[in-house]
């Protein structure tokens, strides 16, 4: 191997150019593909390096790093220019008159590629797998994460590639290739009628709890059938009231026992004559007297028969 030869095999095609889109050269029917229009210098120097038809190039945003592959078209832009189209000028961020990296490269024959509209109207046109293999003879190369382009009916429709093999980026040049699709970026599941089922009978379950929490059985009063009260809830009622009666006496021994023990603790002044407190003592063991005398259900039972 000559020298001359060495160096081809190991040289590449490192350029910087100005971007610029297609629509300045007047070629915006390109737009629907992922080629693009380079100075005729490139050709000279192209000719210095080996490269295999169809020619394929990496660009790189020098800003931010973004990166994507593309093929020519022809070599009839102005010296230091290169056109765009414009979904390639967007996936890396670059605005016209910035800097772009062009450098030739050779990518593997692909083999498998999975793409997702972002809308479902892409799906909805008569046979979008038809036309999307047309469409896709408009470019050389794809690169996972880039998001294509395809005009069809005067419409733009966006397109990510989500995956490819056997690399990051595959050439899909004269190559039997697989696609597959993925759901587009719009599209939601439907509710199945399991699922409503489910969130139905759940509402149901969670309604009958809350009745039971409200639901208090046996809390109404029992009636005879001629009106008056029966016997049950009059001696539920005297019992109520006997307690009560009970716990009241309580409270006012325990009030006397206060009283009586404050009056006797030295340095306390009590407002009251010693009359009065043996009126109240009287008027007390008086009523003693009277609950004493007080005696409930004392009367004698008889049976209905002999």
């Amino acid at each position: 191997m000559d020298q001359f030869t060495h160096h081809r095999l190991h040289t590449r095609f490192p350029q910087t150019y100005q971007c610029y889109p297609l629509s300045y050269c007047n070629k915006s029917h390109l737009e629907n593909g992922g080629r693009i229009i380079m100075p005729a210098s490139a050709v000279s120097f192209l000719a210095f390096t080996v490269f295999k038809n169809p020619m394929m190039f990496k660009l790189t945003n020098p800003k931010n790093g973004e990166l994507t592959h593309c093929g020519v078209e022809e070599f009839d832009a102005p010296e230091g220019f290169v056109f765009m189209p414009n979904w390639m000028m967007e996936h890396l961020e670059l605005e016209q008159r910035d800097r772009v990296n062009v450098k030739s490269i050779h990518l593997k024959k692909g083999t498998y590629v999975k793409l997702q509209p972002h809308t479902k109207d892409f799906l909805e046109i008569s046979n979008p797998r038809a036309v999307l293999e047309t469409t896709l003879r408009n470019f050389f190369c794809l690169t996972k994460g880039d998001t294509i382009m395809i005009m069809y009916n005067d419409k733009n429709f966006y397109i990510d590639v989500i995956e490819t093999a056997p690399s990051h980026a595959i050439s899909i040049f004269e190559t039997d290739c697989e696609v597959d699709f993925a759901p587009p970026l719009d599209f939601q599941e439907p509710v199945t009628t399991v699922v409503k089922d489910i969130m139905a009978t759940r509402k149901v379950e969670e309604q009958a709890v809350e009745d039971d929490v409200k639901f208090e059985p046996f809390c109404g009063e029992a009636r005879r059938l001629d009106g008056r009260f029966s016997m049950e809830s009059v001696v539920s009622d005297c019992s109520a009231r006997l307690k009560q009666i009970s716990v009241d006496e309580v409270n006012e021994k325990s009030k006397a026992t206060q009283y009586s023990n404050l009056r006797s603790k030295p340095g306390k002044l009590v407002f009251g004559s010693n009359k009065e407190l043996e009126k109240n003592s009287k008027e007390d063991v008086a009523l003693k007297k009277g609950d004493e005398k007080f005696q409930p259900f004392t009367g004698r039972s008889y049976r209905l028969t002999d």
